[in-house]
């Protein structure tokens, strides 16, 4: 099991009201990182009757027509261990990319090392569909991917282009410039930049927006600020920012190899303790504790987490928010303008669940028992009517990353959410639509499971 650093708690909050910041207003949650074991359990299942079944007491104990709950569930922790396989195994190639980088800066090192980031997110966003109901993700994951945040708290900003949230004393703090840093108060020394001290200054003086660690660090230490606003166009930290002696820009280029070096091996760090969390035939892990719950607990897990990232998290907090706010600093991936492929994963995630269905980095493809399955024994015009919503949310997505990535006059996602911008607007309108509806289904398809009360997390969002 690899070693957990300490994560600090940290309060989900949404306001009516948008500050523009640098990376910052943090809709992720920060919170002890604990074994499975202790792991207190989320109440899913508040509003079904204790010993309920999903499935009526004449049907057979295998559901209907063979298709077996505990198969599903089964299934379901299968595409976890998949999926968490993956992000790991990218983000030791990010690892090995950015040590390359360290060792020997040059353009070629530094294009492989983000294309490497790039391709990490890919396994990592279709995961994200397992966090908001199963509480050993949700208490971890803020670690690795924590957004948006101050920048300046890392390393050095340009000033006048600046934005970050107001009153947090760690918004300039840049960690690499200093042997120590001061935040609310607080005197840390920082001389050493360790896994461990990285991971005890997320929330550092009490501000969602001081994350240290995670995917969004290292894209920062990767791209630098974006300084374009609503124009085309993502970071362009140089190269030199890594290099030695006289070549050294921004100064401190040895202490930010160290940053990168310490913050990639975190994550892969966090990434083989989740792993194991999933790994089959391990006592005492998460998947031991989650698939002896009964077969309709876990089916509500399931469908909790489908309906939560599909409409407070993407629709609402990733969508809705930087549409309505027109703050390209509210958008996801900000640094390297990957936004609109960090929002396509995260509905594919969806999409994977109700299929059972994944296709790993290596491109074999894991089909098992499945929600839909399920479904098909039940209600198959329900059961198709939530396979058309998934395939309308990846269209609408699809049509997102398309424009981001067209060879002409491609429109990224912070150029989409620019004011007067009515085709953008359209555009990202179209997939919070698209993800309102799909979540609609998922709720009817809980009800048709005889989970009569679903209530996916809106974020506080009104659709």
């Amino acid at each position: 099991m690899a070693v957990q650093f300490p994560l600090k708690a940290l309060a989900l909050a949404v306001s009516a009201t948008f500050l523009l910041t640098a990376c910052n207003n943090n809709d992720d949650e920060y919170a002890p990182a604990a074994e499975a074991s202790d792991s207190p359990a989320v109440d899913t299942m508040a509003d079904v009757e204790p010993g309920a079944e999903v499935f009526p007491a004449e049907e057979s104990e295998t559901g209907t027509d063979g298709v077996d709950p505990q198969a599903v569930a089964e299934h379901y922790a299968d595409l976890a261990y998949a999926n968490y396989q993956d992000a790991l195994k990218t983000a030791r190639a990010l690892d090995d990319a950015t040590d390359a980088l360290i060792a020997e800066p040059t353009a070629e090192n530094l294009e492989a090392a983000k294309q490497a980031w790039l391709e990490a997110r890919v396994a990592y966003q279709q995961s994200e569909v397992f966090r908001f109901s199963n509480p050993v993700v949700d208490e971890w994951e803020g670690q690795l991917n924590a957004w948006p945040l101050d920048e300046g708290m890392i390393d050095y900003v340009a000033g006048e282009d600046y934005q970050h949230e107001m009153g947090n004393e760690g918004a300039t703090a840049n960690i690499i410039a200093n042997q120590e840093i001061n935040v609310g108060g607080e005197t840390v020394d920082v001389s050493a930049l360790t896994p461990e001290v990285l991971a005890n200054l997320n929330e550092a003086g009490g501000s969602e927006a001081n994350v240290a660690t995670g995917y969004h660090a290292i894209e920062f230490l990767l791209w630098g600020q974006d300084l374009n606003g609503f124009e085309y166009g993502a970071g362009s930290r140089p190269v030199t920012d890594y290099a030695l002696g006289e070549n050294c820009t921004n100064g401190s280029c040895d202490r930010r190899g160290q940053y990168l070096d310490a913050v990639t091996d975190l994550l892969v760090n966090d990434l083989e303790w989740m792993v194991g969390q999933w790994a089959p035939g391990e006592s005492g892990n998460y998947r031991q504790e989650l698939l002896s719950e009964a077969p309709q607990q876990v089916l509500q897990k399931m469908l909790f987490g489908m309906g939560s990232l599909s409409l407070g998290e993407l629709a609402g907090e990733r969508l809705k928010v930087a549409l309505e706010a027109n703050s390209y600093e509210d958008e996801h991936d900000c640094f390297s303008d990957n936004t609109h492929n960090s929002h396509f994963y995260n509905a594919k995630g969806i999409q994977n669940i109700y299929l059972g269905a994944y296709t790993t980095t290596g491109g074999e493809e894991l089909s098992g028992p499945s929600l839909a399955d399920l479904m098909q024994t039940r209600n198959q015009e329900l059961d198709q009517e939530l396979r058309n919503d998934l395939e309308q949310t990846m269209s609408a997505l699809e049509t997102m990353k398309q424009s981001a990535e067209a060879s002409e006059e491609p429109m990224s996602f912070d150029m989409m959410i620019a004011p007067g911008n009515e085709k953008g607007a359209e555009i990202v309108n179209n997939a919070i639509a698209a993800l309102v509806e799909q979540t609609s289904s998922i709720e009817q398809v809980a009800a048709e499971l005889g989970l009569e009360s679903l209530e996916p997390d809106d974020a506080g969002h009104s659709f």
